[in-house]
């Protein structure tokens, strides 16, 4: 398989997975190539396969400059970078790595819950500033008992409310249908689950559906005691809308491991101590990160070598 061309979209930023790549295929780094399109003109005929993530993946351009592309294989579970509607069309199959980072993903969105409720990160800020000597920190809130919505209760979704579930908190959720086979008390819209709970989790994929699924109403019907944490992508929620709520009052606070533009997260979020901001870090252990390299590069072997993909999704 040395022969057969793989190109690399996202920034090669994992070394075990470029390694493993670099093992078995020729690996083309897309990101350090300087003049894209002369590259793309050249080596267009040897690449077979994409391999891109979350923040990079396969649009129709990239796909139709790519004559001989079969397969893309996503090193994450969203696949919102990649056009699923023209690799059905190329008959190019996607995959990509659901599951296993589905424990790491709901531990950060519990971890969010207790860091902006408890205020962890400003009482560490004070302890390191010396305001201690001062006087005692002011009391926070209580996390335990609160109820929880949840927008999507697939996968990561059910890990969530498992989790909340053993600090006594109430679940609800929205999704676009009822499921049948959960307890949860189930809301048909946004609105009504953000106006009937504490602390509101987006864990839905990014689709033209679900972009800016948090807006001002559902921000709202939250209020200036709800919290929302988004573990899902940063589009899911409009960002403006969400920074004059937190700066005016209007919402109680926030943990966010996404964003719109990321690596840009808007300043003004940075002096408030009711927020609290991670660099999309949600599957980011090393357990976790290999797994997923282990399921790209093994979803590559699978095809190349005629065999069932492990996690196709086209």
């Amino acid at each position: 398989m040395e022969s057969i061309g793989v190109l690399m979209t996202c920034p090669p930023t994992y070394p075990y997975l470029v390694e493993e790549l670099e093992k078995r295929f020729t690996l083309y780094k897309f990101q350090a190539i300087q003049d894209k399109a002369h590259f793309l003109n050249t080596h267009k005929a040897a690449i077979r396969a994409v391999v891109g993530n979350s923040g990079f993946g396969a649009d129709a351009e990239l796909i139709n400059m790519l004559p001989n592309l079969e397969i893309v294989s996503s090193f994450s579970v969203g696949l919102d970078k990649v056009d699923l509607a023209k690799c059905k069309e190329r008959k190019i199959r996607v995959t990509n790595t659901p599951d296993v980072l589905t424990e790491d993903v709901a531990d950060l969105a519990i971890g969010l819950m207790l860091a902006v409720l408890r205020r962890l990160c400003e009482s560490d800020r004070y302890v390191r500033s010396g305001k201690w000597k001062r006087g005692d920190y002011k009391l926070t809130t209580k996390f335990s008992g609160k109820t929880v919505g949840i927008i999507g209760l697939g996968r990561i979704g059910m890990a969530i409310a498992k989790r909340a579930g053993a600090f006594s908190c109430p679940i609800n959720y929205y999704t676009r249908t009822k499921k049948p086979d959960v307890n949860y008390k189930y809301y048909p819209s946004v609105v009504e689950l953000a106006a009937n709970c504490h602390i509101l989790v987006v864990a839905c994929p990014l689709t033209e559906e679900t972009r800016h699924i948090v807006n001002r109403e559902v921000i709202d019907a939250l209020g200036p005691k709800g919290v929302l944490i988004n573990i899902g992508r940063g589009p899911h929620v409009d960002e403006p809308e969400l920074v004059s709520a937190l700066v005016e009052g209007r919402l109680g606070g926030a943990g966010l491991d996404v964003f719109e533009n990321e690596p840009h997260v808007p300043e003004q979020l940075f002096a408030l101590e009711n927020v609290v901001l991670l660099p999309h870090v949600g599957s980011g252990t090393v357990e976790t990160r290999q797994a997923m390299a282990d399921l790209v590069v093994g979803n590559l072997e699978a095809h190349f070598l005629n065999k069932p993909l492990l996690t196709p999704v086209v």
